[in-house]
């Protein structure tokens, strides 16, 4: 009997996942069945999955709450995949904070919660850094929404951005704009198992003195390129797993950018549902398939 696989997703994320057909192609060639389900559909039975991969749920931010007793639930009774306690843990931005404190090169990073003043925030984070440009994005958040670049000499709207993520009771991330981005992009490293697998460039989004946000839908379009990440890069990235309070899972997304140096830092770590590029690396779904087969044959 073939092992079942559910592939996880969300009922606005339908038709908008590109890793969706090369990864069931790759998927039914090696002998499982794969079903799309939706993380919030009541009918669906999560004991009769052999696996259940989290790919494209990518409406979790506006309700993480239900999404996380949804994780912990379906954990019990299958193997998801990242698992729970990854969630759990990479869901909010503030991971950030942890990796940078265990020695990890973050992009400089200030969280200010609700209940604090965000002007006075955003005014003690410009006095740190003297970058001329700054990023303001909820620390609980996803495909770049709710995420602006905003100027040094114009705070105002940075401020009124903050201050309406706060009072929707949601913690912002403040960041330096890094210029690098600009003309080098990101580099985003995708491990399975931990082994590293393929890299490609993301091509900037946040457009200079724009306060709109690139988003449209669930996530902003993206130009994307295959990418030979750099000698660094690979390190800095085995430096983040490495850094974990978990062992590596099935899945990682590791998002670099270079700072004012030229050395790289991380920009984001994802673990939840992520996209993985399989279009523009050849062998790369196969790949992530041999991993996931490895996983029902243990029965895990």
């Amino acid at each position: 009997m073939k092992p079942v696989v559910a592939l996880i997703t969300a009922r606005e994320a339908r038709g908008l996942d590109e890793d969706l057909p090369p990864l069931q192609a790759a998927m039914h060639a090696a002998g499982l069945e794969t079903r799309v389900v939706d993380w919030d559909d009541p009918d669906v039975q999560w004991a009769c999955f052999d696996l259940a991969l989290l790919r494209s749920t990518w409406d979790y931010t506006d309700r993480l709450r239900e999404f996380l007793v949804w994780a912990d639930s379906a954990g019990t009774v299958t193997t998801l995949l990242n698992p729970p306690q990854v969630v759990r843990w990479n869901t909010d931005k503030h991971y950030l904070a942890q990796l940078a404190r265990a020695g990890v090169p973050v992009v400089p990073s200030t969280f200010i919660e609700p209940g604090e003043h965000a002007e006075r925030a955003l005014s003690e984070f410009l006095e740190r850094h003297g970058s001329a440009d700054f990023v303001v994005k909820p620390s609980v958040g996803a495909g770049s929404r709710d995420t602006q670049r905003h100027e040094r000499t114009r705070p105002a709207p940075a401020a009124a951005h903050a201050q309406r993520l706060l009072d929707a009771e949601r913690s912002v991330l403040v960041q330096p704009y890094l210029e690098s981005v600009d003309t080098d992009g990101e580099t985003a490293l995708i491990f399975f198992a931990g082994r590293f697998s393929h890299a490609v460039r993301k091509g900037p989004l946040l457009t200079p003195g724009s306060t709109a946000s690139p988003a449209v839908g669930l996530f902003a379009p993206e130009k994307i390129t295959p990418r030979q990440p750099g000698a660094d890069e690979l390190r800095l990235a085995g430096q983040v797993l490495a850094a974990l309070p978990f062992a590596a899972p099935l899945y990682a997304r590791i998002d670099l950018i270079r700072d004012t140096a030229g050395a790289p830092v991380l920009l984001e770590l994802e673990l939840t549902e992520p996209s993985l590029f399989f279009n523009h690396a050849s062998g790369s779904a196969e790949c992530f398939t041999a991993a996931v087969v490895k996983l029902t044959a243990r029965g895990n």
